[in-house]
């Protein structure tokens, strides 16, 4: 169920919403919507990052009954950060960064566990794109006991051109894949680092695939063909845990 405070409807409602700064999730629009208010509200979001999806009017009406006029907007659960802001910032204090990236992954519970995960493994940020994504919300919180409020999220336009931004910029790109060319203990994860979990369903997509320095795969021995994505994030996270550990000494 969506609580009232999850979301914001109206025109006016979303405008003054967004001019205040307000961390929106995603907004739902009408099909149909015209109007001055609405081209209105179309100016402020072109440029955003903020996913737009134009719906039938009875998918907003299942929502709520009130006078929508045909918009609704979703708050964030928490404040989305840049890669490109954190990246320098964690390089400033000294640090090797550690980044989980998740492509095509839509399931908020899976998104909340492995956000967990990475809460625990002092993971320095999850990167989500911002379509055909999960985001966080107030199941992801609860998933995440949580973790979502003490982790950083970058939620980025382009997932590629972020991962290809993170390569410049020094980081190793992991990615778990079933094409893997060899078992995931065998990676080097030492260094700037960022793992790529794709969707169990399609996996890393080619563009992002084609970016990584490693593929890796799990071993499956049973007849069952893969892991649930947060477990097998959790394998490669405390792998990469282990030998990043056994560098410092």
């Amino acid at each position: 169920m969506i609580e009232k405070n999850e979301m914001i409807f109206g025109l006016r409602a979303v405008l003054e919403a967004m001019q205040a700064g307000k961390e929106i999730d995603k907004v739902l629009v009408k099909k149909d919507l015209q109007g001055d208010l609405a081209r209105e509200l179309f100016a402020a979001l072109k440029g955003t990052d903020i996913p737009v999806q134009r719906v039938p009017v009875e998918r907003l009406n299942r929502i709520t009954r009130k006078n929508h006029q045909g918009v609704i907007a979703f708050v964030a659960a928490v404040a989305y950060q840049k890669a490109e802001d954190l990246v320098p910032f964690l390089f400033e204090q000294g640090k090797t960064p550690f980044f989980i990236a998740l492509d095509g992954i839509t399931d908020v519970r899976n998104f909340g566990a492995i956000a967990r995960t990475c809460e625990c493994a002092a993971v320095d940020a999850l990167i989500i794109p911002a379509t055909n994504s999960v985001s966080v919300n107030a199941d992801a919180v609860k998933t995440s006991a949580g973790a979502l409020h003490k982790l950083p999220v970058c939620r980025e336009r382009s997932l590629t051109a972020t991962l290809r931004y993170l390569k410049e910029s020094g980081f190793r790109l992991i990615a778990a894949t079933e094409k893997g060319d060899y078992d995931y203990g065998k990676a080097d994860y030492a260094g700037p680092l960022c793992i790529v979990m794709g969707a169990e369903d399609r996996g890393v997509s080619y563009d992002n695939l084609a970016l990584c320095d490693e593929w890796v795969k799990i071993p499956m021995l049973g007849t069952i063909e893969s892991l649930n994505v947060s477990v097998a994030a959790g394998i490669l996270i405390y792998e990469a845990v282990k030998q990043r550990m056994t560098d410092d000494i």
